[in-house]
């Protein structure tokens, strides 16, 4: 009888244990691949999960699916990079309140024979112009991202209407940062790409950044708690302690210090709270 009790106490502590593990902390964040295939949250997520105990799952896709994810209630916080699309999420009620977080930039990657003639440019919408021109490949992401986000207002600028080549010259991969340079690399196609996942990227082959400097590849970061009033499953006191984290000193600290090949690859720009 006694051995009987024994066993069902250790029953009931394996299973308190195992209670205790299944609960301990966590948050989604909705994160676009940049952040993910750059290496950035891989090197700042667990200084963050040391100091809090809280554990971060990140769900890495294009911005546009990202904020989708967030609208639906599949996540606690959205970091990505397509500042009107944010706060749109915002004033619609899906995200409490936008923070800046970081930025970097766009660049034009293309092959080095560079048949469009636009290396060492600084005018994206001229360099986009000649591309259509010349009708050479270009590899766009296609998938609602911010980069793509980005690429569509620049083709606007242009008075270009590059879809309609669809299948052409223009070839949409509807695929991630790193498979779309993936499919650049293949058939030396030009791509428009952010400069962190650029310099990550561990395929480049024959192609190399051919324009960049034009202020209009500033490339903004924005982190927001999903408003729990919407969706009560947030886990919004950890999810803020992440915002609080990621645009205090020490998250700052952190982006600022992740570099690669003696480059940073972002650059913290919140309004620092202590």
């Amino acid at each position: 009888m006694i051995g009987t009790w024994v066993r069902a106490g250790v029953i009931a502590l394996g299973l308190g244990a195992g209670a205790a593990q299944a609960e301990a902390p966590f948050i989604v964040v909705q994160s676009t691949t940049s952040t993910q295939n750059s290496g950035l949250l891989d090197y700042i997520l667990p200084g963050f999960e040391a100091e809090t105990g809280i554990e971060v799952r990140v769900v890495a896709v294009g911005t546009g699916q990202a904020i989708r994810n967030a609208r639906n209630g599949d996540g606690d916080v959205l970091l990505v990079h397509a500042k009107a699309a944010e706060e749109e999420f915002v004033t619609e009620g899906w995200g409490v309140e936008r923070f800046d977080v970081m930025y970097n930039d766009f660049v034009l990657i293309g092959p080095k024979s560079d048949p469009a003639g636009v290396e060492g440019g600084q005018d994206i919408v001229a360099a986009l112009t000649a591309v259509a021109g010349a009708e050479v490949p270009f590899a766009s992401r296609g998938d609602d991202s911010g980069t793509h986000k980005a690429e569509m207002r620049f083709w606007q600028a242009a008075g270009i209407d590059a879809g309609a080549a669809s299948g052409d010259w223009y070839r949409e991969t509807g695929s991630g940062m790193g498979a779309t340079l993936n499919i650049a690399a293949g058939m030396g196609a030009y791509a428009l790409t952010d400069r962190a996942t650029w310099i990550a990227f561990g395929n480049k082959g024959d192609l190399e950044v051919l324009v960049e400097g034009d202020p209009r590849l500033f490339n903004q970061y924005g982190v927001i708690l999903v408003n729990p009033e919407r969706h009560p499953g947030v886990r919004a006191e950890a999810g803020q302690r992440f915002v609080d984290w990621l645009v205090g000193q020490d998250g700052q600290a952190a982006i600022a210090a992740y570099q690669l090949e003696g480059q940073q690859l972002f650059f913290p720009n919140a309004q620092v709270r202590p």
